[in-house]
């Protein structure tokens, strides 16, 4: 097989894997800062999926546009699902929230699913067929554009966790909650701003994804399950680490695709977890407890 064929394959992959840190890196701010598996994590990124979608096709709004204000409305949606429903189910049982969150996700999906119907659908933009030519690579230009602005939102949310005084609040929170307690730190309305900030990076994530690949309203099992993956394997409630892990299941998943055949991506994204389990359980960039 030509080796450009390859590198090509592999360049694809890592850039779609960019897209998918972004959409962990949601779950990854939650889990670490409010310490819960929000398991309605990939019909939140339907959510926004569908909003692109609409936007495209009522107004013919680019998705890239559109991200700005769908990140804003699932921040919102994400403030107010954690103040309202979740923030009471902080201090129970792992399976209490395990239930709450699986029945807000089974509602999400079967809201979709009554308005939009079973179809897939997607948008199609007038440089989706286009490409860049990097020396012996041929790039898929949309690939490279929503590779690039996953980049700014993850380099912008670092930024922000480490230089602004609510960021610093915020860490403050995930490694010390008594702590923050003690020094007067609201931390219910910090906890609320957490959620709202991962839900806005799966809004970004899932505008641009329509780019990317087909949407139906069932498929936020598949985002859930692939966000795990990836927040496992680069380390629970590292951000840095959400980001290595994406870019890992976007290339194993491409050359699967390559050597194999599509449908083996998955097995071989699986397989990458359970490596990560067996030699370094905290994750590549996590830390052990």
């Amino acid at each position: 097989m030509p080796i450009e064929l390859i590198a090509n394959v592999a360049v694809q992959g890592i850039l779609t894997g960019l897209v998918y840190g972004l959409m962990a890196l949601g779950l990854s701010v939650i889990f670490g800062v409010v310490r819960v598996v929000n398991f309605a994590h990939g019909e939140m990124m339907t959510i926004a999926s569908y909003a692109a979608i609409v936007a495209f096709g009522a107004w013919n709004i680019d998705p890239l546009l559109a991200m700005v204000p769908i990140a804003v409305i699932l921040f919102a949606i994400g403030y107010v699902l954690q103040k309202a429903l979740i923030n009471p189910f902080i201090n129970r049982p792992e399976h209490s929230q395990f239930i709450l969150l699986a029945a807000v996700a089974i509602i999400i999906a079967n809201t979709l699913l009554m308005i939009f119907g079973p179809d897939s659908r997607n948008v199609l933009v007038d440089y989706a067929l286009d490409s860049l030519q990097i020396g012996p690579l041929l790039v898929d230009k949309v690939r490279v554009i929503t590779a690039g602005f996953a980049c700014l939102i993850a380099a912008g949310l670092f930024a922000f966790f480490k230089f602004t005084r609510t960021g610093r609040a915020i860490r403050a929170c995930a490694d010390n909650h008594l702590g923050a307690l003690v020094v007067g730190l609201d931390v219910k309305k910090l906890y609320a701003l957490t959620f709202g900030i991962g839900s806005a990076c799966v809004g970004a994530a899932g505008a641009m994804m329509t780019l990317l690949i087909d949407v139906t309203p069932n498929v936020g099992p598949v985002f859930t399950l692939q966000a795990f993956v990836i927040v496992i394997v680069g380390g629970l409630g590292s951000m840095p680490g959400a980001l290595l892990g994406g870019v890992l299941i976007g290339l194993s998943e491409a050359l699967a695709g390559l050597f194999f055949v599509p449908s083996a991506k998955s097995m071989f994204a699986v397989a990458i977890l359970i490596l990560v389990l067996l030699f370094r359980p905290q994750g590549l960039l996590g830390r052990k407890i």
